[in-house]
């Protein structure tokens, strides 16, 4: 499980509307990876509109953001059109990055358990080490104290 001050684990993935991101051509800006459990869920549709709403402060601080779910592209183009988002969704079906990255975890709800995506931010910096992690992530608040930390950067 990387942290603070490791390289980030190198991806590329497929993304939603089709073509691929490779972190390490996004080398020379910050990153921010979410990941999320699952589309179109509660919290994940706050979080995935926090962070489209926000995408050009993002982007006028220098980063770029990603978020990162296990769904399939086909289930990215759903939910980015029936929530008009404009961040780049990123899918991980195989859950490779999830795993390099730590979040694909046993969860426990209810008394069952399970593997699942733990809500998890990175920030990237431009040299391509993590900046700051949020773990077990609670979305209120949250896109903002991630925008704060990039423009500290």
């Amino acid at each position: 499980m990387p942290d603070i001050s490791d390289i980030a684990p190198d991806f590329t993935l497929p993304r939603d509307g089709g073509g691929q991101i490779s972190l390490s051509a996004l080398r020379g800006n910050p990153v921010v990876l979410f990941f999320y459990p699952r589309d179109d869920t509660p919290g994940c549709t706050k979080e995935s509109i926090g962070f489209s709403e926000q995408l050009q402060a993002f982007e006028d601080a220098g980063a770029q953001v990603f978020g990162i779910s296990r769904d399939s592209v086909a289930k990215h183009d759903k939910f980015v059109a029936k929530h008009n988002l404009t961040t780049p969704l990123l899918s991980d079906e195989g859950s490779t990055v999830c795993e390099d990255y730590g979040v694909w975890v046993e969860k426990n709800m209810y008394g069952r358990k399970s593997m699942g995506i733990q809500r998890t931010t990175f920030l990237i910096d431009a040299e391509g080490r993590i900046a700051q992690v949020w773990r077990k992530v609670k979305v209120p608040g949250h896109v903002d104290a991630v925008l704060e930390a990039v423009r500290a950067l």
